[in-house]
């Protein structure tokens, strides 16, 4: 279970196409959305813009631990 997730911004567009978990290092988008949807990553969700699966936190207080926030 990840607490902090971050989007790497390495797709074409810049959207997410791999995420680094602390501890872990990179997981690419396809594998984080499986385990995120099998509640691997309680505190995370999957978006679908487009057509594309990707991974984004529940909101709380918090922006430091945002997918896309340093």
């Amino acid at each position: 279970m990840a607490k902090n997730i971050r989007g790497n911004n390495d797709g074409e567009n810049g959207e997410n196409d791999s995420y680094t978990i602390t501890g872990r290092g990179v997981v690419d988008r396809g594998t984080l959305v499986n385990e995120v949807e099998q509640g691997k990553h309680p505190n995370h969700h999957v978006v679908n813009i487009n057509g594309e699966d990707y991974v984004r936190s529940n909101p709380d207080r918090t922006t430091g631990n945002n997918v896309n926030k340093e």
